[in-house]
């Protein structure tokens, strides 16, 4: 039986941090054996963002590559290739931004979200107002019958969803697939300042951190704001660390972190160190798989560049379809 499809992407308009790898990357991987995976690394999106530093955008390409190959994503059973070597994902988004209303993008939550959150570039543009539409072009090039999203995210998808329904009565021919969400739990992790990770908030830990670069931020994380002093007793619920000793520490490790925090038996200091111990015991594996897969630039290449190929076939039978159903070719 011919397996489903699926479809993501990632922006490269920066390093990759634990945030990104918790969220969807480590899904990601656990996909690939299950269905015929497409993840491109999606630079034409990242221009929303990085538009007045565009050079910054190959090396983030790279950067990002190399994180997908170190955790996991293997190009033997998945299809991994940059957005803007397909041309298609362009021509197909300036066919579709034809038919779908401007409310229809005014009312995306995350356009609001997004001018709020990020201050220090103009996000009033044009291109920011469609990005939905350019997204829902990644998507129905292949076919997707699924994008994996967290639960919040499910929304968005929605929005892809009427685009192509619009398309397929317009034009009286079923082209595109309405993909469904695959809904993935994503553990709460926050920053080191206690905000969501976020490379703009400065508060994340990367991939590509060093063993010293990790000792650091965890020594410096916020933790429960009602300990101000050794002997005042804390709660984990409330605390920043101790989402992260769920991920990293073993069970019985929590459960004794839990009780002597409540307790005032173990101070901030101690539990960062031991959650120090336990992440660097985890991420050196991959820590050490990605100095090996970044010194061989020429290799990561030749992935992106067979993956490209691949998808191209895939998205240009695609998008001649949609024009025949347009009678434009």
């Amino acid at each position: 039986m011919k397996r489903k499809r699926i479809l993501s992407g990632m922006q490269p308009s920066g390093q990759l941090h634990l945030g990104n790898y918790f969220g969807a990357l480590k899904n990601w991987v656990a996909l690939q054996d299950e269905f015929e995976c497409f993840y491109f690394i999606a630079d034409w999106h990242s221009l929303t963002t990085l538009y007045e530093d565009p050079h910054l955008i190959n090396k983030y390409i790279f950067e990002v590559a190399v994180d997908w190959l170190s955790s996991g994503l293997d190009p033997g059973k998945c299809t991994l290739f940059v957005q803007s070597r397909i041309p298609e994902h362009a021509e197909l988004h300036l066919i579709l931004s034809m038919m779908v209303p401007v409310p229809w993008l005014e009312r995306n939550p995350t356009y609001k979200e997004k001018q709020d959150e990020v201050k220090n570039v103009d996000m009033s543009s044009f291109g920011f107002l469609g990005y939905p539409i350019l997204q829902t072009a990644d998507i129905v090039l292949y076919k997707a019958h699924f994008v994996p999203v967290g639960i919040d995210q499910a929304p968005h998808l929605e929005l892809s969803r009427e685009i192509i329904r619009r398309f397929n009565n317009l034009y009286k021919k079923k082209v595109f697939i309405e993909p469904a969400a695959k809904i993935s739990e994503i553990p709460k992790l926050n920053g080191t300042d206690g905000r969501k990770m976020s490379k703009s908030y400065d508060n994340a830990i990367y991939l590509s951190d060093s063993e010293e670069q990790i000792t650091k931020k965890v020594r410096s994380m916020l933790t429960d704001p009602a300990r101000g002093r050794r002997g005042d007793p804390g709660d984990p619920k409330v605390c920043n660390l101790f989402p992260l000793h769920k991920i990293y520490s073993p069970q019985p490790m929590q459960d004794e972190i839990d009780s002597a925090c409540r307790k005032a038996e173990i101070g901030c200091g101690d539990c960062k160190m031991k959650l120090v111990s336990t992440m660097l015991e985890n991420m050196r594996p991959n820590m050490e798989k990605r100095c090996e897969i970044a010194s061989k630039p020429k290799e990561v290449e030749e992935i992106l560049c067979a993956g490209t190929e691949k998808a191209r076939k895939v998205a240009a039978a695609t998008l001649q379809e949609a024009k025949v159903a347009m009678k434009i070719a």
